[in-house]
């Protein structure tokens, strides 16, 4: 039965990266293991430099890889996804941003070859729940309603998240059951 041991892990931030009491950084503090994907700049969201530095940190290791990703860090990880990057695994995406603002809706339109778990918010003033749904749903993933959380950020005073940490724990689950031959060839 695989684990969370069983897979590497990498934070995916967005925009601004992720402060020191959003839940992404509190569950790298509570898992020491798990990777941050840094960007260049962090104030400048382009798609495709910032895919190409996921790609760039996925190649560090052979290692099936979760990404867990915030806001245009979802953005991010699907784009990777869809451009067959090595070793994903899977993607927990939360609270992703509408690719509709920043114009990278095309890019980001196609079914994931991954699992991946869609959790948007009531009232996240970055996705409206509708459109997350939507989204969800392009890219065969499934999706979580959170309730009203806003961005589901450090504004939102959500702590280590535990709920969270149980939709990653789902994600460990809905990737070891796919098996390694199902995955596209530059995936594995």
């Amino acid at each position: 039965m695989a684990t969370l041991s069983s897979f590497r892990v990498l934070v995916v931030p967005g925009l601004y990266n992720s402060s020191p009491q959003h839940w992404q950084s509190r569950w790298q503090r509570l898992y020491p293991g798990f990777e941050r994907v840094e960007q260049a700049s962090w104030d400048a969201p382009v798609l495709e430099v910032w895919s190409e530095r996921l790609r760039q940190q996925l190649l560090k290791s052979e290692q099936p890889t979760l990404a867990i990703a915030h806001s245009f860090g979802c953005l991010t990880t699907v784009h990777s996804a869809l451009n067959e990057v090595p070793n994903l695994a899977g993607a927990l995406l939360v609270a992703p941003a509408d690719p509709d603002k920043f114009d990278v809706g095309a890019a980001v339109n196609g079914r994931l070859p991954v699992p991946a778990i869609v959790v948007g918010s009531l009232n996240d003033p970055w996705m409206e729940s509708r459109r997350a749904r939507h989204w969800a749903k392009t890219w065969g993933a499934e999706y979580i309603d959170a309730g009203a959380l806003g961005h589901i950020n450090a504004e939102s005073n959500l702590g280590d998240w535990l709920y969270g940490q149980s939709l990653l724990q789902r994600l460990v689950a809905m990737s070891a059951e796919r098996p390694q031959e199902a995955r596209p060839a530059a995936a594995r």
